[in-house]
C-alpha cells in the first residue's frame, strides 16, 4: 500500500489527525498542517462533513451525549462547532501540496467522498462510527484508492463485512486501525492485542488509531507490528479545541 509518497510496507505511517481542533478558524487549520508537517509526520488528516450531513437538530434525548468528554451537548451543536467547512478544503489541499505534506480525510457521506476525490485525496479514512455503513464503503471503494478503516464501533463480523464490501467493488487496498472509541481512552483499556487478532483474522495490515493520552500505546503498538499510527494533534491543549484534551502537541508528535 502506498499513500502519497509513503510505502506503508517499508515504514510505520504516522498520521496527525487535526480533527476538530481548528476551533472554526481557517488560519489555525493551515497553521496546524504546517506544524504537523514540521514535526515529521507522514500525513495530516481532516474530517469532511457538515452538521446536516451527520445528524438533525433535535431536543430529543437520543440526540444528546450522555457521558464522557462531551456530556450534555447535543450532537448538532457539537458537530456545528467541530466541522471543517467544505469551502476550506480546496485551499487546505493546495496548501498541503505546496509544503509537501500528504493530506487526506474521513468522509461521512457521498458528497464528501466526491469532494475529496475531486481534490486528489490519495486515500480515504472510514471512521469507527461509519464502518457499518456498507453503501458508503462501497461508494468509497469505487474511487479505487487506499481505504483506512477504524474498528472502534465494530464486531469482528462487522469488520469482515466492511472488508468484503470494499473487495466486492474490486478494491482490496485496505488497512484496519484498531481503535477504542472513547475520548480520551484509558491506557488500561487500550487492548493492543487486538492488533495481532485483526492481523490473524483478516490477513491484512493493521495500525492503531490512538485516543489515549500520551505516546505509550502508540510506541507499544509499533513493537506489535502496527503498520500505521494515528494521533489527534493540537498546537496547545490549553487552547480548548474539541479534541484537544487527548491530542498531542507538536513536540510530543515529533
Amino acid at each position: 500500500m502506498r499513500i502519497g509518497n509513503i510505502n506503508i510496507n517499508k515504514k510505520v505511517f504516522i498520521v496527525a489527525e487535526i480533527g476538530n481542533n481548528h476551533e472554526g478558524s481557517f488560519k489555525l487549520a493551515k497553521k496546524m498542517i504546517n506544524k504537523a508537517a514540521a514535526a515529521g509526520v507522514d500525513a495530516v488528516k481532516i474530517q469532511t462533513y457538515t452538521p446536516d450531513t451527520m445528524t438533525i437538530e433535535s431536543n430529543n434525548p437520543d440526540f444528546y451525549i450522555n457521558d464522557g468528554l462531551w456530556k450534555g451537548r447535543s450532537l448538532y451543536d457539537l458537530y456545528s462547532e467541530a466541522y471543517t467547512p467544505f469551502e476550506w478544503h480546496k485551499e487546505l489541499f493546495s496548501y498541503a501540496n505546496e509544503i509537501g505534506i500528504t493530506l487526506f480525510s474521513s468522509p461521512f457521506d457521498e458528497t464528501a467522498v466526491d469532494l475529496l476525490d475531486s481534490l486528489g485525496a490519495p486515500a480515504f479514512k472510514v471512521a469507527s462510527f461509519e464502518v457499518v455503513d456498507l453503501p458508503l464503503i462501497k461508494y468509497i471503494a469505487r474511487k479505487q484508492k487506499p481505504i483506512l478503516m477504524s474498528t472502534g464501533m465494530a464486531s469482528l463480523g462487522e469488520i469482515g463485512d466492511a472488508i468484503e464490501a470494499a473487495k466486492s467493488i474490486g478494491n482490496d487496498n485496505i488497512l484496519l486501525f484498531h481503535c477504542i472509541s472513547s475520548y480520551p481512552a484509558p491506557l488500561t483499556e487500550s487492548n493492543l492485542n487486538m492488533i495481532r487478532i485483526l492481523q490473524k483474522e483478516f490477513n491484512i495490515q493493521v495500525g492503531l488509531s490512538d485516543h489515549t493520552i500520551g505516546n505509550l500505546a502508540s510506541v507499544l503498538a509499533t513493537s506489535m507490528g502496527a503498520a500505521a499510527i494515528e494521533k489527534h494533534f493540537t498546537l496547545n491543549r490549553s487552547d480548548g479545541g474539541v479534541d484537544s484534551s487527548f491530542s498531542l502537541e507538536p513536540e510530543e508528535m515529533k
